[in-house]
C-alpha cells in the first residue's frame, strides 16, 4: 500500500473516533488490515500517526484505545473586544547571522545549527514522499493541514497542567516560518504607528519585523531573570501599549530564560493592561539543561499569543512554523496571513509533519541536547581561554548563542571587520538592541560547523581586542 492508503486509514479513524467515548478499543490491527486492504506495516504506520497526534494510546499488550480528552469549561474572550483596535522608516540591514560563509571562514556568527545537528536522512525521505503524494498538486488549507495543527496543538497541550483548558487544534495556523508570523502579529494587534514593548536586547528578527509593520517599539531592559515587570508596566501605561513581543525562554541574543517569578508577574501585568504577549518560543527544540514550560500553556483567556518554528531543528529548507492564538485575534491573524500569501506549501508542511512524528525525532531531540551541551561548553572553555578581556553575561541552559561582552573601549566594527579580514565572522551586538546598547557586545554561535576551530575562532578574536587595548 502506498504512503496515501496509511493517510486514508488515519482520515477515516479520526471520523470513527469523534463518534466514540474515551478508552473505546480499536479493532486489532489484523482487522484494519482486512477492512482496508492493507498490509501490517502500512496499518502500523497510521496507529503511530493517531498516536503522535494525541488521539490514541497504545497499552502494551491490550491494544490500541482512544486516548482520553480534559473536561473544558467556556473561556472569556471578551476583553479583546476592546483591546483589538483598528488594524490597518528606515528598514534594518540584513543582519550578520544571515550572512553565507566563505569557505575557509570560521563562522561563528550564524542563527542556524550546522546540517549535522539536523536530523537529515529523516527530512530527505520526507521530502521525497512529499512531493510524491497529493500535496504536490493541491492547495492546503489557509490554516493549514489539520494533522499538523493537531501536532502544534497536541505539543502545546502536552505541556498544560491540570485546571487550564488546553488549546484545540482549531487555534493554530501554521505558517512560513515565525518571521511572517511576527510579522502578522505587529500588523493586526498593532497597526502602523502603534506601540509594540519589547525587551531590549531582543531578535533582531523582531526588530525587522516591526520596522516593516511601521510599530513603534518600546524598550525595557531584560537580564538574565527577564524584564523586571514594573519597567512593562510602566511602558504599557505610559505608551497605551497593548502588545508585549518577548522570548521568556532561552532569549535571542542571551539565552536567557525568565524565572518562575518574573514569568508570574509579567503574566500579571499583562492581564491587568488588557494587553497580549507574543510568546516566541524560538528554541523549543534546543534545551540542554532545561525543558520549560512555555508561558502559553498557563493561559487559556487568549491573552497568549504563540509562536513555535520547525524551521532550525528540522531544516531552515522547510520553513514551517505555526502561531497559536485563541478568541477573535485568532481570526484577525488569519485574514493578514491570507492577504500575505495565502497559503503555506503543503509539500513542506507534509514533509515536517512526517519527521516530527516519527520515533525517531525524539531520539533525535535527546541526541542533539548532549551535542549542544558539549559545543556551548567548549565555546565558553574557548572563550574563558583565549578571550581574556571579554565575559560571558551567562551560560545559557538552551538555544544557540554565547552572548559575550566586551570592554567598552572596543571599537566594535573595527573588530568585527578586522576579524573577518582574518577569516572569523563573529555579530556584532548592536543588531539586537531596538535602542541604543548598553554595553559592547558580540554574539557567537556553538551550533555551527567544526567546533574544533573555536579555539582558532576566539583566538584570533581575542588578539584583535588585545591589539585594539594595546
Amino acid at each position: 500500500m502506498s504512503q496515501s492508503s496509511a493517510d486514508r486509514i488515519v482520515t477515516d479513524l479520526r471520523k470513527w473516533i469523534e463518534g466514540v467515548g474515551a478508552g473505546t478499543q480499536l479493532p486489532p490491527s489484523r482487522e484494519l488490515a482486512a477492512r482496508y486492504g492493507a498490509s501490517p506495516v502500512t496499518v502500523q504506520k497510521a496507529m503511530r500517526i493517531l498516536v503522535g497526534l494525541g488521539l490514541v494510546e497504545s497499552r502494551p499488550g491490550a491494544g490500541n484505545f482512544v486516548r482520553g480528552t480534559r473536561l473544558t469549561r467556556p473561556l472569556n474572550f471578551s476583553w479583546q473586544t476592546s483591546a483589538l483596535r483598528t488594524a490597518a522608516g528606515r528598514l534594518p540591514v540584513l543582519s550578520t547571522p544571515m550572512r553565507e560563509v566563505a569557505v575557509d571562514a570560521i563562522g561563528l556568527h550564524s542563527g542556524y545549527p550546522a546540517k549535522e545537528l539536523l536530523p537529515q536522512r529523516a527530512v530527505r525521505a520526507a521530502l521525497v514522499r512529499a512531493a510524491r503524494s497529493e500535496s504536490a498538486l493541491s492547495r492546503s488549507p489557509a490554516s493549514g493541514l489539520p494533522e499538523l495543527q493537531a501536532w502544534f496543538a497536541g505539543e502545546l497541550a502536552a505541556a498544560t497542567p491540570a485546571g487550564v483548558t488546553p488549546v484545540a487544534a482549531r487555534d493554530v495556523i501554521v505558517v512560513p516560518g515565525t518571521q511572517s508570523g511576527l510579522s502578522s502579529a505587529f500588523r493586526a494587534l498593532a497597526g502602523p504607528g502603534q506601540p509594540v514593548v519589547m525587551e531590549s536586547p531582543t531578535y533582531w528578527g523582531a526588530i525587522l519585523a516591526a520596522a516593516q509593520a511601521g510599530v513603534q517599539v518600546v524598550p525595557v531592559a531584560s537580564d538574565a531573570d527577564g524584564p523586571d515587570a514594573d519597567d512593562v508596566a510602566r511602558a504599557f501605561a505610559e505608551t497605551g501599549a497593548r502588545l508585549f513581543y518577548a522570548q521568556p525562554n532561552f532569549a535571542n541574543p542571551t539565552g536567557a530564560q525568565w524565572s518562575p517569578a518574573r514569568r508570574d508577574r509579567v503574566m500579571a501585568v499583562v492581564r491587568e493592561f488588557g494587553a497580549f504577549l507574543i510568546e516566541d518560543d524560538w528554541a523549543r527544540d534546543f534545551g540542554i539543561d532545561d525543558d520549560p514550560v512555555p508561558m502559553a500553556a498557563y493561559d487559556d483567556n487568549g491573552h497568549v499569543v504563540y509562536l513555535r518554528s520547525l524551521t532550525k531543528s528540522v531544516s531552515p529548507a522547510v520553513r514551517v512554523g505555526a502561531v497559536i492564538a485563541r478568541g477573535p485575534v485568532r481570526e484577525r491573524m488569519l485574514a493578514d496571513r491570507g492577504a500575505e500569501s495565502m497559503y503555506v506549501s503543503g509539500v513542506l508542511q507534509a514533509a515536517a509533519l512526517e519527521v516530527v512524528l516519527q520515533p525517531a525525532w525524539r531520539s533525535h531531540l535527546r541526541a542533539l541536547r548532549g551535542q549542544l551541551r558539549e559545543r556551548r561548553d567548549l565555546l565558553a572553555r574557548s572563550v574563558a581561554e583565549h578571550m581574556p578581556y571579554a565575559g560571558i553575561e551567562q551560560l545559557p541552559p538552551g538555544g544557540l548563542n554565547l552572548w559575550v561582552r566586551l570592554p567598552d573601549e572596543v571599537d566594535l566594527d573595527r573588530l568585527v571587520r578586522d576579524c573577518e579580514n582574518d577569516g572569523v565572522l563573529i555579530a556584532a551586538g548592536t543588531e539586537w538592541f531596538p535602542t541604543e546598547p548598553s554595553a559592547t557586545f558580540i554574539r557567537l554561535n556553538f551550533a555551527g560547523p567544526d567546533p574544533s576551530r573555536f579555539p582558532d575562532g576566539t583566538s584570533i578574536i581575542g588578539r584583535n581586542i588585545a591589539e585594539q587595548l594595546a
